[in-house]
């Protein structure tokens, strides 16, 4: 074993009431950097996996129509006027399936899927209520959206019938194999068979959507052939925002992101995770100045041993080793014992709350990058922690110490 190591080492042994506490310290403050780091991003994957259970990251449509000014103001002429909103009918994309078959070339891009999305009335034998049809090519649908995985009852065939959201058919309380009968707002009715009972996890889709193949809602719609969105997925679900602007550009049609229908909740995640980097600061000034403390308590103690090493040729930056080692050993062993505290709380805390589905419902995320990185940085905080003691110690003058200690 090196001489440095030897002797930080058998600094640490000799003094094992300070060394147990700093190393508690050490491990606690880390635990709760990991417990809170994991609860933090399991809550924040949760959050952004229920929101994505039932949207695309990106949607394509045709632009929305805006009122055109016939007279327009000029520096000598000022024109007080109030502009309405013109009324947006149902349109098609040009040459969609064209613009699919590119977008399938684009990277990044995992799937692509048209749609057709309009309101209408469905009557049951009890009851009415408002719904949104979503005609979809089931398997690119599914690709987008899992509803498969999502079914309470029946199947998920809509080509052969409909499936609804579990409020939406509790309010017309009917079930699979039942009839409805729809309207839409172009006028057009039908009647349809209910294939599936499906739940997202989201109250407005679970509340208003009635799922139906694409080729059923070009008719109900009056669009033979047509399809009014186009839904994407892609690759890094918080790159969405970015892509949909490249992707506007590349096809002249509006798009418009999850990020972007969902700016609450991605301010909700940024201030979650600004306050756990609060957090962690305060926990590691806290180890800091704890492993800072024990070890200028340790220079003083041992001054005098320190003297004796450096009369018989111990050079200066040895000393200054023996006590940086202390530093690292302090963080590093503090932090493998406070990850696996960390990690045992966290999954601990995870089975404790459970759902009314029995799920979590406070999901954590434990990986290897937490962990690596808890450690990478309790010893690194650990070696600087020991910087200025190790300074003091390695500038100890022999003499004055071995007459003063």
């Amino acid at each position: 074993m090196p001489f440095t190591w030897f002797v930080a080492l058998r600094y640490l042994r000799a003094a094992k009431g300070q060394t147990a506490l700093i190393l508690a310290a050490v491990a606690v403050g880390v635990a709760v950097v990991v417990f809170l780091s994991a609860l933090i991003e399991g809550l924040q994957v949760s959050l952004v996996q229920k929101t994505l259970g039932s949207q695309a990251h990106v949607t394509l449509q045709v632009p929305r129509r805006v009122p055109r000014v016939l007279v327009e103001a000029t520096p000598e002429r000022v024109i007080a006027r109030a502009v309405q909103p013109t009324t947006q009918r149902i349109e098609s994309i040009d040459r969609w399936p064209a613009v699919v078959a590119d977008l399938e070339q684009v990277g990044g891009v995992t799937a692509v899927s048209p749609r057709i999305v309009g309101a209408g009335i469905a009557l049951s034998a009890q009851t009415q209520a408002p719904i949104f049809i979503q005609g979809v090519d089931p398997q690119r649908f599914l690709a987008i959206v899992d509803v498969g995985s999502k079914l309470i009852a029946g199947r998920f065939d809509v080509v052969g019938g409909v499936a609804l959201g579990s409020t939406l058919a509790e309010n017309l309380d009917v079930g699979v194999g039942d009839q409805l009968h729809l309207t839409t707002s172009e006028g057009t009715e039908d009647q349809v068979i209910v294939t599936g009972v499906f739940t997202l996890g989201n109250a407005g889709a679970d509340k208003t959507w009635l799922i139906t193949s694409l080729r059923h809602a070009q008719s109900l719609f009056r669009l033979p052939g047509g399809a009014t969105a186009i839904e994407l997925k892609v690759t890094d679900v918080f790159d969405a925002e970015r892509a949909a602007r490249a992707l506007q550009d590349r096809t002249g049609l509006e798009a418009e992101s999850w990020m972007a229908l969902n700016a609450a909740l991605l301010a909700g995640l940024s201030a979650q995770s600004g306050s756990k980097w609060i957090i962690q600061f305060f926990v590691i000034v806290a180890v800091a100045l704890g492993i800072a403390s024990v070890l200028a308590v340790s220079v003083v103690q041992k001054s005098r041993e320190i003297g004796i090493l450096r009369a018989v040729g111990t050079p200066a930056r040895r000393v200054l080793q023996v006590f940086l080692i202390q530093g690292g050993v302090l963080g590093f062993t503090g932090a493998v014992l406070g990850s696996g505290l960390g990690a045992g709380l966290a999954k601990l805390f995870e089975g404790a709350v459970r759902g009314p589905d029995g799920a979590p419902q406070f999901p954590v995320v434990l990986n290897f990058p937490l962990f690596a990185g808890a450690i990478v940085l309790a010893t690194g905080v650990g070696l600087l922690a020991a910087a200025l003691p190790a300074r003091r110690a390695a500038r100890i003058d022999p003499a004055q110490a071995i007459r003063n200690g």
